[in-house]
């Protein structure tokens, strides 16, 4: 089997996440790709199957030993990160890596696999529907809101870079296009 990669990546908040729980829901041949996180735990989330939970020695101790297909410091001393094990162990079961990851990271990981990865950006229909998204979440300060705002802006800047970008103004045809590329690219009928 090829090793490709399905990236998709979105400014918080677009619709990335709920995008990619439906294909992987629909597409048995796609495994999600677990990242690694310097952050804090949420209530609901477990370790090896949300994130790889790592205090910042051993996130750092990875970096040294070269473990990572790709890794940033999304936020202020919160590094994210892609561990090359992870995809290696979603290769090994005869399936494709689904890679919801930031912007950075996934460029770096397009740059390492080139025609093997598929780069897919969700686009917002705008900033201020995206405001709107962050704010009915219900789980953002004004402080945090802005942060991302600004991130998103940052980020929106990248979305040329990306093999195919989406925009979703309406989420199942933002699911549908995402799901025919990811097919067309995998070749499955």
């Amino acid at each position: 089997m090829e090793k490709k990669i399905i990236i998709v990546t979105a400014p918080s908040g677009a619709g990335k996440t709920t995008i990619v729980k439906k294909l992987l829901a629909n597409m048995p041949v796609l495994s999600f790709s677990i990242s690694a996180s310097t952050r804090t735990p949420r209530a609901s989330e477990v370790h090896g199957k949300d994130y790889y939970f790592l205090s910042a020695d051993e996130f750092h101790q990875q970096i040294e030993e070269n473990a990572f297909a790709e890794y940033e410091m999304v936020y202020a001393g919160k590094y994210y990160g892609t561990l090359k094990s992870e995809l290696e162990r979603i290769w090994n079961n005869e399936q494709i890596p689904m890679v919801d990851i930031d912007v950075k990271g996934a460029l770096s990981i397009k740059e390492k696999y080139h025609q093997h990865a598929l780069t897919i950006f969700i686009q917002p229909p705008s900033l201020d529907a995206l405001r709107v998204r962050l704010s009915e979440r219900g789980t953002e300060t004004q402080a945090s809101l802005d942060e991302r705002l600004a991130k998103a802006r940052y980020e929106l800047s990248f979305a040329h870079e990306f093999d195919q970008i989406v925009v979703n103004d309406e989420l199942e045809k933002a699911y549908e296009e995402v799901k025919k590329l990811v097919t067309d690219f995998l070749n499955i009928k």
